[in-house]
């Protein structure tokens, strides 16, 4: 079930589920960015993410070259920005960030299933993890370089 709702995410990119609208899934009161447990949680989840990202074979070839602490701040930013949070992403957009990387869909995929692992390990809500891969599959617009 798991892998249907992500490829039906990303199948949809920027559709949104079951006539969710935006606001109900990044509301202004934070509701998503404290069910992730805040930036704290964040930070967790995403050190967590980063040593699976890195472990798998699919997705490792292209983190292992990177500032991987740079990454996994620019993450814990983007994802609490994204989920209502304080905070402020200051990277590049992703056209620019992986214009020059080689992305399949195939790897963007793996990097969902590894996002998702993560916050199956760190206790996080299916409905949860669902508002937030709705939020990041309209990315992958700008990420899938190799089509």
């Amino acid at each position: 079930m798991n892998k249907t709702l992500i490829s039906l995410l990303l199948a949809g990119s920027g559709l949104l589920m079951a006539g969710t609208s935006f606001a109900q899934m990044a509301p202004g009161d934070g509701q998503l960015y404290k069910a992730f447990g805040e930036k704290a949680g964040l930070v967790t989840l995403m050190d967590d993410f980063m040593v699976r990202l890195l472990a798998d074979p699919r997705t490792g070839p292209h983190f292992k070259p990177a500032n991987q602490e740079r990454v996994k701040e620019q993450l814990v930013d983007q994802l609490c920005s994204l989920a209502g949070g304080p905070c402020v992403y200051k990277g590049a957009d992703m056209k620019s960030a992986h214009a020059n990387l080689d992305i399949k869909k195939s790897d963007f995929n793996a990097l969902v299933e590894v996002l998702q692992q993560s916050m199956d390990a760190k206790g996080i809500p299916f409905r949860t993890q669902n508002q937030m891969l709705a939020l990041l599959a309209p990315m992958h617009r700008d990420t899938i370089t190799v089509r």
